[in-house]
């Protein structure tokens, strides 16, 4: 055989033991990696210290409850009947109410923020009480500026008033049904309940995704991701040694952050810890894909962290239902949710927190987070040559 043929052969064995798996270089990249990120703060501070923050966050100053609103009420009306409903609107917890004689007292308070809304008693209300003709008894004004906040007032306004009449006894019609609502899963209506659950949604993303676009991006610009790539470790052993890491912060991060939302927070953990452990790993396929594919086709920390700020954070935090009903967006934006792995997680988060280990919920979510990781991490197996061209 020539030397040119023994060459050629050389080669061929060298590659073909690059392109065969090796335990021990995955052990290898594995340790390294983890010493990087534990010796770069950044890293820790992401991983470990803004999860528990925006937790903290999420359960005490963002609160879909509305409790304590303040109201004016005006009692035009001298009569006990009317100073006796000005006293059940100040007794009722949900509502803060201020008093006036003249409506242009509280009026100029609506305008200017102090109240949300005002309630008049007008001058005939006890001739209104007892004529029974179906008129309103009182007019409601809200602050139409807050939806959410004048509808709260406007309907609670009226069942203060109705549960006030229907306190006469038989000076008032009986009510021919009567209702009494019950609420599964969180029969508090606390939106805590609700959000904590969501919020590590948002917390892992910015852990898979975020955290591992500008890591690796990182290395692009430093010029050690070429030193890794001329090694005869394979794309298949580099990209798994980058991400090991970074998945067990996650899994890490996951557990804190249950420990604060059941400990801490009050929020019960109705389902098991292995469904929730399950859940999080799954997710972390396309989180962790979609930073490795950012960072290898960006190779730029900036420009990485816009990238998965607009295309991993934002659509977590807004198309996901974590704050907002996917039901009630535009047809559109409903159908680019399906792709937002963000999505699937949160709605089995608060299935497995509220409700239970759901399976018929579980696992079409964890086919759709799988299915979306396998994308990212065949795109981003594809820009990630082994080569040390751009």
């Amino acid at each position: 055989m020539s030397g040119a043929a023994h060459i050629d052969a050389a080669r061929r064995v060298s590659a073909a033991a690059m392109r065969r798996f090796d335990p021990a270089r995955l052990r290898a990249l594995v340790l390294k990696e983890s010493l990087q990120a534990a010796r770069d703060p950044s890293t820790l501070l992401i991983a470990l210290v803004l999860p528990t923050v925006l937790l903290f966050l999420f359960a005490y100053a963002v609160s879909l409850d509305v409790d304590r609103v303040r109201i004016g009420v005006v009692v035009e009306s001298p009569s006990a009947p009317a100073q006796a409903l000005a006293a059940a609107f100040a007794g009722t917890r949900y509502l803060d109410a201020t008093f006036a004689r003249d409506r242009r007292e509280v009026a100029e308070q609506v305008v200017s923020g102090a109240l949300r809304g005002y309630v008049v008693i007008p001058q005939d209300f006890a001739h209104r009480l007892a004529a029974r003709s179906g008129e309103p008894l009182v007019q409601v004004i809200a602050d139409g500026s807050q939806p959410n906040t004048a509808n709260y007032v406007a309907n609670y306004a009226q069942g203060v008033v109705q549960t006030w009449r229907a306190g006469l006894g038989a000076e008032a019609p009986a009510a021919a049904v009567t209702l009494n609502p019950r609420y599964w899963y969180n029969a508090e209506l606390e939106s805590r309940r609700s959000l904590v659950p969501g919020a590590i949604a948002i917390v892992m993303t910015i852990i898979g995704t975020m955290l591992t676009a500008l890591v690796v991006a990182r290395e692009w610009e430093r010029g050690t991701m070429e030193a890794v790539l001329s090694t005869p470790a394979s794309v298949v052993e580099i990209l798994i040694g980058k991400l090991l890491p970074y998945f067990l912060l996650g899994m890490l991060a996951t557990l804190g952050a249950t420990a604060l939302a059941v400990f801490m927070f009050d929020v019960p953990l109705r389902g098991s810890l292995t469904a929730l452990l399950l859940l999080s790993a799954v997710f972390m396929v396309p989180a962790l894909g979609q930073g490795l594919l950012i960072s290898s086709v960006t190779r730029n920390q900036f420009l990485a962290s816009q990238i998965a700020l607009f295309s991993g954070f934002l659509p977590a935090f807004m198309l996901s239902g974590f704050l907002y009903e996917i039901e009630a967006m535009p047809a559109p934006i409903r159908a680019i949710t399906w792709l937002i792995p963000a999505r699937y997680f949160v709605s089995s988060l608060k299935t497995v927190f509220l409700a239970g280990d759901i399976w018929a919920v579980f696992v079409p979510n964890l086919l759709a987070m799988a299915a979306i990781g396998m994308l990212f991490f065949a795109l981003a197996r594809r820009a990630t040559r082994k080569s040390l061209e751009p």
